[in-house]
């Protein structure tokens, strides 16, 4: 995001109330603002040349759901949008499904302006921290890595032989933030921040962990290893090429 411009949120919400009142406060805290009333209205948005920085999406829509558009956003827009996920669920079953599924943050009605306002621009710095993404195609299924593909929308880890392995919701964030990041240094701080507003808890030391079993499922050799290499004092860096298709 170009930090010379205001950043531009989009509301989807059916309530017009929600609409015109997230929309006020956040003109009023130097955002710029667009509003959608379901998923066609959105799109409609997401269509026109100006970008969106993130989207404050609620689940309870008519028509195609919050959940619904959400995967579609994932799977069509790449890089993708950050998405704050709006709602007057309070089950944590759903904060849960969220969160799973890679929104940035989760927030549930009723709610405090102030505090969207403050989670709005902690998912903006978290974005701004990270280097700019590989993802640049608009749309794709499919990553391919040396002797691996990753499906984006089942979430399986495909080898070359066939073999297919489904990925749990930690080890399926951590393997996009490098397959988005390839090449680049991913510090242990910022996979900390990227990683810790998705889960109960996380700790420093258990990224290290975390990087270890990714590179046990990868068949990574702990002494040479051929897709994350750690870069001593700095950080962690996938060494692979990395291939986006449809």
């Amino acid at each position: 995001m170009d930090e010379q411009r205001l950043a531009h949120i989009l509301v989807v919400d059916d309530d017009r109330g929600i609409r015109e009142l997230v929309g006020d406060y956040l003109q009023q805290n130097s955002f710029r603002v667009s509003t959608a009333a379901d998923g066609r209205q959105m799109n409609t948005v997401l269509a026109a040349k100006s970008p969106v920085d993130l989207i404050v999406l609620d689940l309870m829509l008519p028509g195609e759901d919050g959940l619904s558009i959400f995967r579609r956003l994932r799977s069509d827009i790449r890089p993708p949008i950050p998405v704050l996920m709006l709602t007057a669920r309070s089950d944590d079953v759903d904060r849960i499904i969220g969160l799973e599924l890679g929104a940035d943050d989760y927030l549930t009605k009723p709610f405090v302006p102030r505090e969207l306002v403050a989670r709005i621009r902690a998912v903006l710095r978290r974005v701004r921290m990270l280097p700019p993404s590989a993802a640049s195609e608009p749309t794709c299924r499919m990553v391919n890595f040396g002797d691996w593909r990753l499906d984006l929308l089942q979430r399986n880890l495909i080898h070359s032989n066939g073999v297919v392995t489904p990925l749990g919701g930690a080890e399926y964030s951590l393997l996009r933030l490098f397959l988005d990041h390839p090449q680049h240094i991913l510090s242990r701080d910022q996979l900390l921040t990227q990683l810790a507003h998705r889960e109960f808890e996380i700790e420093d030391r258990s990224i290290d962990l975390r990087v270890s079993r990714l590179r046990r499922r990868l068949g990574d050799h702990a002494r040479d290893p051929r897709y994350i290499r750690t870069v001593r004092n700095e950080g962690y860096v996938f060494a692979q090429p990395v291939n986006y298709e449809g």
